[in-house]
C-alpha cells in the first residue's frame, strides 16, 4: 500500500481499516531501513498513527507543522512522497534524519534541538495573520521538550495573543532517557473525566438556546474553575487553559478514528489549543518498546535479535570519563555529575551507579544546567556537566556570565565534539572553541584519545577555575603517547622533523599522524604535535618551532577556532603565522559517514598532505 501513496491526498481516499493496514506497513519499513542505516526508531514508531491521522485531517503543506526535535518525521517523509528515497535514510546524498525545508514544501521549518516547535509554530501562525491568510499553525512535541524553558516562554505568549495554534502533546512518559521533574510527574497523572467533558458540551449546547441561553451560559462560565476542581483527577489541566489554551485530551495515540475525530474539533476551535496524545514509544517492535532509550537513536542492529554494532567500551570517551569521575568521587564527595537529558549518551549513567545522589539530570535544560553548576561551585561543590558539543551551544550566555565571570570551578565536559556523521548538520559539534576560546580564565583542552582525557579530568580537580574540555565519542588510544599526569600549556611532540610542523588538536592528531607519514614518502619530515592544550598554549614549544612552517588540523570551524587563535598570537608576537589552517571551511556540512564528511572538508590525510606539499614548493620557489 506505501507504493500507492504519493502524497496527503492518497491517504485521505483510505478506509479506517486500510488505514490501520498502512500502519502496519509503514512500521515495517521503519524497522527495515533503521536497522540497516542507523537512526531514531522508537520516537517514530511512537508517531505512526498521529502522523497519519493529521495527513488525513488537515491539508498540507498549505497547512503547517512543525516537528520539535524533528527526529520523529520519518513516517512524515514516507507519507509525503519520498517512501522511494526512504532508503537513503541518513546516507551521505540521501534524505535527512530531520527536516529540511530545501528536501520538501512538507517541511517547512528545520529542526534538531529541542524544546523550539512551539516558538516556531507561533511566529509562522502571527505571519498568517499579518498576511491575512486562514491556514493552520501546528507544533508536534514530545513530553520531552516540556523540560526546556523555550516551551513556556512561547506558551505563555501565545496564551497572551490569542493567536490561532494547534500544539499537540505526544505524551509518551519519555524524551530520551525518562522524564524527569515535577511538571513530568503531573502530567503522568493527568486526566480529564468523562463528567467533565459531556458537561462542556452541555453548557455549549445550552449557550445557543434563545433569550436565556447566553446569560445562564456566563453565570456557569464564571463557575468553569469550581467545576473543574470537582471534576477533573490532577490540576495539570488548568496549567494549560490559565495560559489561554483550549484543551482537548487526553486520547489514545493509537487509535485513528479517535484522532481524527479530536483533531477536527481541534481545527475549528479559533484560538490557541493543546491536544493531549498518549501513544507508547517504540509501539509495535518489542525490542524498542523494552528498551525504548536503547532505540531512540540507534546504529543499525539485527531485527531478530535488537543487537547492535556498538563502539567498544573501552574505547568510548563518555565511559572513559564517567569511570575517571566514579574514581574521583570516592575520594572527593564535592564532585556532582549534570546531564541534560542525556545520561546514557554522555556515559553518566555508569557515574550514577555508585552515586545516585550525586548525579542530576535536569531534562532537556541546557542553560539551567550551565547556571545551576555556577550555584553548586559557588556553594562549595565540584560540579562536572557532560553535553554535547552540539547542545552546548544553548547555554552560550550562562557559560560567560554565570560562570566564566565569578570564576568558578564548573569543568564543561564537551562530548561529540567535530563532525557528528550521519544526523546531519544540527548535531555536528563544530562551533564550541568559538564560543569559549574568547572568553577570560576559560582552560579550554582537547584530549586526542580517551586516556589523555581521563588525564585531564584528573588534573581538574585541582583547577579553581572554568575549564572546558572538548572530545570525540570514540576515544582509541594514538600511538606513541606518554602516559603521566596532564600539564596545561604543555604540548607533545608525537613525531619528530624538520621540514615542516603539523599543530594537530583532539580527532586530528591521528589525522596528522597519517599525513604526516604520507608526506614522508614524498620526502617531506613533518613533525606532528598533539595540542591538546589550546588555552593556554603551549609558547615555549611554538618559540622552538620558529623558523619552520607550521600547519594546524582541527575538527571545528575555521573561523574562531585554534588555527586563527595561534595564528593572531603569532601575529601579535611577531612569530609567522600558520601557513595552512586545516578545518572546516563557511558551509553547514550536511549528513553522512563520518569518513566521507571529512573528505569533502578537506580534512582526510591524503588532501592534507597534497595542500602541504603544495604549500612548501611555493615557499621554496
Amino acid at each position: 500500500m506505501l507504493e500507492r501513496i504519493g502524497g496527503p491526498e492518497d491517504l485521505k481516499k483510505l478506509t479506517p481499516e486500510e488505514t490501520k493496514a498502512l500502519a502496519g506497513e509503514i512500521r515495517q519499513e521503519l524497522i527495515r531501513t533503521v536497522a540497516r542505516n542507523g537512526g531514531h526508531l522508537a520516537s517514530n514508531l511512537g508517531v505512526v498513527e498521529l502522523t497519519l491521522a493529521l495527513y488525513r485531517v488537515f491539508d498540507f503543506p498549505k497547512d503547517k507543522i512543525v516537528f520539535d526535535v524533528g527526529h520523529q518525521s520519518y513516517v512524515h517523509k514516507m507519507i509525503t512522497g519520498r517512501y522511494k528515497a526512504f532508503s537513503t535514510l541518513r546516507q551521505y546524498g540521501g534524505i535527512s534524519g530531520f527536516p529540511k525545508r530545501g528536501e520538501s514544501p512538507y517541511d517547512c521549518f528545520e529542526t534538531g534541538h529541542a524544546s523550539t516547535s512551539i516558538s516556531a509554530a507561533l511566529g509562522m501562525a502571527r505571519a498568517r495573520d499579518y498576511r491575512g491568510e486562514h491556514h493552520q499553525c501546528i507544533a508536534l512535541l514530545g513530553d520531552g521538550a516540556l523540560t526546556g524553558g523555550m516551551c513556556y516562554e512561547a506558551l505563555n505568549d501565545a496564551g497572551n495573543s490569542g493567536t490561532r495554534m494547534i500544539v499537540i502533546l505526544n505524551d509518551n512518559e519519555m524524551s530520551i532517557a525518562p522524564n524527569v521533574g515535577a511538571l513530568s510527574a503531573r502530567l503522568t497523572n493527568l486526566r480529564v473525566s468523562s463528567e467533565w467533558q459531556n458537561a462542556k458540551s452541555a453548557m455549549h449546547r445550552f449557550r445557543r438556546i434563545p433569550l436565556v441561553g447566553k446569560p445562564v451560559y456566563k453565570i456557569a462560565h464564571a463557575g468553569k474553575t469550581l467545576m473543574k476542581i470537582a471534576l477533573v483527577k490532577g490540576d495539570s489541566i488548568g496549567f494549560f487553559e490559565a495560559l489561554g489554551f483550549e484543551y482537548f485530551g487526553p486520547i489514545n495515540g493509537h487509535d485513528i478514528p479517535e484522532l481524527e475525530k479530536v483533531l477536527r474539533q481541534a481545527r475549528e476551535f479559533d484560538g490557541p489549543c493543546v491536544i493531549h496524545v498518549k501513544t507508547k514509544k517504540g509501539y509495535g517492535y518489542d525490542k524498542a518498546e523494552e528498551r525504548p532509550e536503547i532505540f531512540h537513536g540507534t546504529p543499525p542492529f539485527l531485527v531478530e535479535s535488537g543487537d547492535r554494532a556498538e563502539v567498544p567500551a573501552d574505547y568510548s570517551s563518555g565511559h572513559r570519563m564517567a569511570l575517571t569521575l566514579t574514581e574521583m568521587a570516592e575520594t572527593d564527595d564535592r564532585i556532582v555529575a549534570i546531564t541534560a537529558a542525556m545520561p546514557m549518551g554522555t556515559g553518566l549513567d555508569h557515574f550514577a551507579e555508585k552515586f545516585p545522589k550525586r548525579m542530576i539530570d535536569v531534562g532537556i535544560a541546557e542553560e539551567h544546567a550551565a547556571t545551576m553548576a555556577a550555584g553548586l561551585a559557588a556553594g562549595g561543590m565540584r560540579p562536572y556537566y557532560a553535553v554535547y558539543a552540539s547542545f552546548f551551544q544553548r547555554c552560550y550566555d550562562q557559560m560567560i556570565h554565570d560562570v566564566s565571570m565569578q570564576k568558578l570551578p564548573v569543568v564543561f565536559l564537551l562530548d561529540r565534539s567535530g563532525i557528528g556523521g550521519e544526523d546531519g548538520q544540527t548535531h555536528h559539534g563544530l562551533f564550541d572553541l568559538a564560543a569559549v576560546l574568547p572568553v577570560p580564565g576559560m582552560t579550554v583542552l582537547a584530549p586526542c584519545d580517551a586516556r589523555e582525557l581521563t588525564q585531564m579530568i584528573r588534573w581538574t580537580g585541582g583547577e579553581h577555575g572554568p575549564v572546558t574540555i572538548r572530545y570525540a565519542r570514540s576515544g582509541a588510544d594514538v600511538p606513541g603517547r606518554k602516559d603521566g599526569p596532564f600539564t596545561p600549556g604543555k604540548w607533545e611532540t608525537l613525531r619528530a622533523g624538520k621540514d615542516a610542523a603539523i599543530l594537530a588538536m583532539g580527532t586530528m592528531v591521528r589525522q596528522g599522524l597519517k599525513t604526516a607519514e604520507l608526506l614522508a614518502k614524498a620526502g617531506i619530515e613533518a613533525a606532528v604535535i598533539n595540542c591538546s592544550s589550546l588555552r593556554p598554549l603551549d609558547e615555549g614549544c611554538l618559540r622552538r618551532l620558529k623558523g619552520i612552517p607550521l600547519f594546524t588540523m582541527e575538527e571545528h570551524m575555521k573561523t574562531g577556532g585554534f588555527g586563527a587563535y595561534l595564528g593572531q598570537w603569532c601575529l601579535e608576537r611577531g612569530a609567522e603565522p600558520p601557513r595552512k589552517v586545516f578545518a572546516v571551511e563557511d558551509v553547514f556540512i550536511q549528513h553522512g559517514s563520518h569518513g566521507r564528511l571529512m573528505q569533502d572538508a578537506g580534512l582526510d590525510p591524503e588532501t592534507m598532505a597534497d595542500k602541504i606539499l603544495e604549500c612548501l614548493r611555493k615557499r621554496r620557489g
